[in-house]
Formats: structure tokens, sequence, C-alpha cells
């Protein structure tokens, strides 16, 4: 029989009803990968009793043949989703020990279906970073490097942590948010699929903010029929969250099956930047062809405004992170560092809790809505940000789906490109237009580099057509037929 943590979460589904074997056997073989899986440091807080309760409740349910959307699939939550009196410190030193009295609305869902909680997933601090490198807790190990110890990758960022685990069989699902990439980017470099839903989709309710306008939650898998059956779930209008847009939720599972002949791939010449590999533009070459052999139109597109996407992103992005950092003084909650006097505390807590990647974002953002900069620069990239919008609003009249890359570069060295914002910032090249935008988009593994490390392309949507990307997505999956295994996994497996 293949080995549970080989399965996916459909076959997992239908193993649990079939009662080949029983949540408790699923989740402690998971369990027992996390437990191995320490050196990655993919986890900052494990809840394995909690899991193993949870387990031997979806077993009940289905004896009794009550068994929900995901009964008994073990996933690993982000650190920045709040979970009921567990470990939510959005992995910051200023968050350290918080125990939160409420539940996010995406988790409380998941709970609601039946999906049992591993752990917290590492992740970069506040959702600040490209490498999970800012993390408090330390950097995630990617499980793909070709050696952990002498030279080890990044999983990406900033939801590294959750992609990792995904990738190592350490969760066979996981939630990531994406703000300019952060689910996207770390599924290319771990090689798992990682969806990014229109902004609104999800309920942000209990996620730990970063950029308000911005942030959403979404999956990460390692098919793409996992990710539609974790959006089935994890989608939906809340009314605790004033962006929450109500909408019908599509049978996204059901859609997978929809004939995809006659779609029509847009493929943007703006993407084809200065410095992009030769073998990320072979791999884009390849999977052009794949959607031709399957009856796709492809079409040339324009998005001009591309060029000003990544600067208008971290305009936009560090203002509304250092309004929502606010809030983090020391006198409510978190880390509190005695000062002289108020302002003095103030100073203090923020100087000992904050890292410095969120410090520079901090400063970054505070400079652009001060007296006499706040037109020059926050304005004009908030009028900058609404030509990208149009740009695809224009090319969606006559395509259904774009195809890009999803990373300019597999994944680089843990520590690599930390003195140089810049070249990091660079990592987001290709996923931050569509979340400016407000847009789907989807990476889905597709190659293998020369070093052996895994290589994405990026589908991105209309609004709320999730279903169409979870389709062209099936194309990639399809052709590419990716089924390599992360060198650490292949280690563990001979001992």
């Amino acid at each position: 029989m293949t080995s549970l943590v080989d399965l996916t979460i459909s076959d997992a589904l239908s193993g649990l009803k079939a009662k080949t074997f029983s949540a408790r056997e699923l989740v402690e073989d998971y369990i027992s990968v996390a437990i191995d899986s320490e050196v990655l440091n993919c986890y900052v807080a494990q809840s394995y009793d909690l899991a193993r309760l949870q387990a031997d409740q979806s077993d009940e349910k289905i004896k009794r043949g009550e068994a929900r959307a995901l009964e008994g699939i073990p996933l690993a939550i982000k650190d920045l989703f709040c979970t009921r009196g567990l470990h939510s410190a959005a992995c910051s030193g200023i968050l350290q020990n918080f125990l939160p009295p409420y539940e996010s609305t995406v988790t409380s869902k998941l709970w609601a279906e039946g999906a049992v909680m591993v752990g917290k997933a590492n992740m970069d601090e506040f959702a600040m970073g490209s490498s999970n490198m800012t993390s408090f807790y330390g950097s995630v190990v990617n499980p793909w490097s070709e050696d952990i110890e002498k030279n080890p990758r990044v999983p990406g960022g900033s939801s590294g942590g959750s992609a990792a685990a995904v990738a190592a069989r350490a969760a066979l699902g996981a939630t990531g948010t994406d703000t300019g990439g952060s689910i996207r980017q770390p599924a290319s470099f771990c090689g798992v699929v990682g969806l990014k839903p229109t902004y609104g989709r999800c309920s942000r309710w209990g996620i730990i903010a970063f950029a308000s306008s911005l942030d959403q939650a979404g999956p990460i898998t390692r098919s793409i029929k996992d990710a539609a059956l974790m959006l089935e779930v994890m989608a939906g209008y809340d009314p605790k969250d004033s962006t929450s847009v109500d909408t019908k939720v599509p049978d996204y599972s059901a859609e997978l099956e929809r004939d995809f002949r006659g779609l029509k791939v847009g493929i943007p010449m703006e993407y084809r930047i200065d410095g992009l590999s030769g073998e990320i533009m072979s791999l884009w070459d390849k999977g052009i062809q794949w959607f031709q052999d399957r009856g796709a139109e492809i079409r040339d597109i324009s998005l001009p405004h591309t060029k000003y996407a990544l600067p208008t992103y971290y305009i936009v992005a560090p203002a509304e992170a250092s309004s929502n950092l606010a809030r983090y003084d020391g006198v409510r909650f978190g880390k509190r560092q005695d000062g002289e006097n108020l302002i003095d505390m103030y100073s203090k807590s923020r100087a000992i809790g904050f890292g410095e990647e969120v410090k520079r974002r901090i400063l970054i953002g505070t400079y652009v809505l001060s007296a006499g900069y706040y037109d020059a620069y926050y304005i004009k990239a908030q009028k900058v940000r609404a030509r990208i919008a149009e740009d695809f609003k224009s090319v969606f009249k006559d395509i259904d789906v774009i195809l890009t890359p999803t990373a300019p570069t597999p994944a680089f060295s843990v520590g690599e490109k930390m003195e140089d914002p810049i070249a990091m910032y660079m990592n987001d090249v290709f996923t931050v237009p569509a979340s400016l935008a407000g847009l789907p988009g989807i990476s889905v593994p597709a190659g293998i580099s020369r070093n052996g490390l895994p290589l994405g392309l990026q589908l991105i949507g209309r609004p709320f057509e999730e279903s169409t990307i979870l389709r062209a997505g099936k194309i990639i999956e399809e052709s590419a037929n990716f089924d390599s295994l992360p060198n650490w996994l292949k280690k563990r497996d001979k001992v």
C-alpha cells in the first residue's frame, strides 16, 4: 500500500471513507514526519495532542456516516492565523507568548469541516519577506536543499513554513496568506501548489494584518484538486470582515472536470525581463506549448504598467503596515520593555520586539505617509495601482488566463540577498502585479532546475474566477507530471 503521507487530500478522503485506514493512523504518520522534520524548522508550535483528539473525533464521525468535507485531514496553519488559546505570534518577538481568545474565520471553517491541526507553521515576521529568513524563530530550510547543513536553501516567503511542511510530508495541506506573492513564490520554491484567491474571497478576520488592502488567505497543497477542496471550505462571505465579498462559492472540484478546449491564454511581453534565467524562460516556453497541445489559443498581450508594480507595492504595503503595526505598543498585549515614560516604553518595546525587516518597512511606510510626502508617494502609488488594475481589466476582455513564471529564480541559499533588500524584493516581480489588482493567482510545479530545485509556473485569472485558473492549472499539472521528491524526504525514507 502507498504510504499514507504520500497520499493527496483527495486520496486520503477516499481511503478514510472506505475505512482503509483511520484518521488517527493518518494523523500519527504525519506527526511522525513532523517530528523528524524539526531540522527543517517548519513549525514554531506543535499541537500533536490536539491533532490526536481531533482525529479521534473524526473517526467517530466517519463511523456514524457523518464525515465532513475535510474529515481527518492533517493541516499546517500559518502562524498569522489566530487560533484560540494556541500560539499565534506572526513569528514576531513582539507577540511572543500571545494566546488569542478567539479563532480566525478561516480556521473556524476548516475545523467545522473536520480538518486537523498538526501545528503552527513558521513564516517571515508579520509576513514581511520573500525568504522566511526574517522569522523570530529562525529560518525554515527548504526540504529540496541539496545539503541542508552545508547549503540550506530558503523555502520562499512569507508562507515558507507552510510550503515546506507540505513538500516534506509534515502536513497534507496548509493555510497561507498572500500579500505580494507569499503563497505563490514559496509554492514555486518548494514544488507544491499555491493558490491566492481573489481579494475578498476568503475572510481576513482573525488574521494578523500586514497590508489590509492586499492580504488574502489561500491553500497550499500537493495537487490542483486538493487546492480546490481546501478553497471550497476556506472561501465564503464573512460579515465580520468589511472587505469580504458576498458572492457564491462555486463547487471548484466539479469545475475541474469542465472542458478546457478553446481556453485563451495571454502571454505578457513585459514579464520577459532582463536577467530572467534561461531555464525559467525555457520552462515558460514549454508551458506555452503544453497549452497549445491541449487546444488552447495563445495570445501575446501587453500590461504596460507592470514595470511600476514593484515600486508601487513597496510604497502601498509598508504604508499600510506602519498603520497596522502601530497597535503593538507594549501596553495591551505583547512584549513590554519598561521605560522612563510612555513614549520611552513604546520605543523600547518596539525596538526589541520588531525585527530589522519589519522596522525597515515601518520606517518606509511612515515616511511615505508623512506630511509633504503623502501626495508625492502614497497618493501617486495608489493612482499607479489603479492603472495596473486597469491593464488587467483591459486584457481580460479577450483572454481567460495569463501564463507567467512564478519567480525569476529557483530557491536561493539561506543568508543570500539579506544585505541587499532590493535584490530580495525582486523575487516578487511576477507575483506583485496580480496582488495589486486583487486578482486570483496560482503557482503550479512544472519542472526542475539544473541544481535539482523545483520551478513553478503562474496563472492569473479574472476576479472570482478561481475555477478557471484551477482548470488551467490542471493542464500544467498533467503535462508536467511533476512527481519528484524533495532531497530531505528521499534521505529520510532511506533511513
